[in-house]
């Protein structure tokens, strides 16, 4: 087993925006910096917006990575498109709210305090109530006219790290010095798991990405310095064939600082099986390899160097 930690963004550095605009027909056009590089970050950030505003995910349109319309983000690195860019599209969704709700009471004739937001309605005490598209076309058309929309940065100082504990079963041919993952189990806390099926995944991933790294992938230099390995001829990853049984568990918390409760979980599980593979060889041969990545020849000569050993 290996027990790893990560972080969740660079603390006073990464900071992500957003930016959401109200329609007409109640739909919200969501403008995003951060790229979706595979992580499923677009649907994401439509589940966080959608939470905030209290309307269905298919109401949320997105718009990412346009450097031409979209709000500045850092990039997709340092496991920090959840924590921060996620945060700011949070806040930009409840800005949005405030002024749904804003606009709602005009119409009611309430307090703002004494509406509730509830199935894309502002609703008052005695039952009276404003649709979304209502809202929106008074807004537009009717007194104190305005765009209803926001635009919100985040920043942090905190950065909360998850958690994995990986375990891993092996088989190791001690004529061959072959080693085999057979099972990894990862159990992840991730803050509250905005997607889990996204999450699994990334854990999957993660993983198998992991088991290459740590039997397999390697990066030889001549003399002159120049990689040897030119081609994925040479440079051996893990493949469907080498995928073991991989059980994803998530261990869901709470994360004060992170939208809804959200922290990171990009990078975590890629960290642990490489250490968990490392310490399940030794469990196996009672042999401590300490160099990555555990080749055959490599085990076959810590096994033919061992005490005792017969060449």
């Amino acid at each position: 087993m290996a027990i790893v930690m990560q972080a969740s963004g660079i603390p006073g550095v990464d900071m992500g925006a957003a930016s959401i605009k109200m329609n007409e027909d109640a739909s919200f056009n969501l403008l995003v910096g951060a790229t979706d590089i595979g992580t499923g970050a677009d649907t994401m950030f439509c589940q966080l917006a959608a939470e905030a505003l209290g309307v269905p995910v298919e109401k949320i349109i997105p718009y990412s990575s346009d450097t031409d319309m979209t709000p500045f983000d850092p990039g997709a690195y340092a496991s920090s498109t959840t924590y921060i860019s996620g945060r700011a599209v949070e806040k930009a969704a409840r800005a949005v709210r405030e002024q749904i709700t804003a606009v709602g009471a005009r119409m009611l004739e309430e307090k703002p305090e004494d509406l509730v937001l509830h199935g894309q309605k502002v609703c008052a005490k005695d039952g009276r109530f404003v649709t979304y598209e209502q809202v929106c076309l008074s807004s537009l058309y009717q007194k104190d006219q305005f765009q209803i929309m926001a635009t919100a940065s985040h920043m942090s100082y905190e950065s909360p790290p998850p958690f994995a504990a990986v375990f891993v079963e092996v088989e190791v041919d001690t004529e061959t010095g072959a080693v085999r993952v057979l099972k990894v189990v990862e159990a992840v806390d991730c803050g509250q798991v905005v997607n889990p099926h996204m999450a699994e995944g990334q854990i999957e991933g993660a993983a198998i990405q992991s088991v290459g790294y740590a039997l397999y992938e390697r990066m030889p230099f001549d003399a002159s310095g120049r990689m040897q390995f030119r081609s994925f001829r040479d440079y051996t990853i893990a493949s469907a064939i080498d995928v073991p049984e991989i059980v994803s568990i998530l261990v869901p918390t709470h994360e004060p600082t992170g939208p809804f409760g959200a922290k990171a979980i990009a990078e975590i599980p890629i960290n642990g099986p490489a250490p968990a593979i490392a310490n399940a060889v030794f469990h196996a041969i009672g042999l401590r390899l300490r160099e990555i990545p555990l080749t055959p020849d490599r085990v076959l000569a810590a096994l033919r160097a061992a005490p005792g050993a017969v060449s």
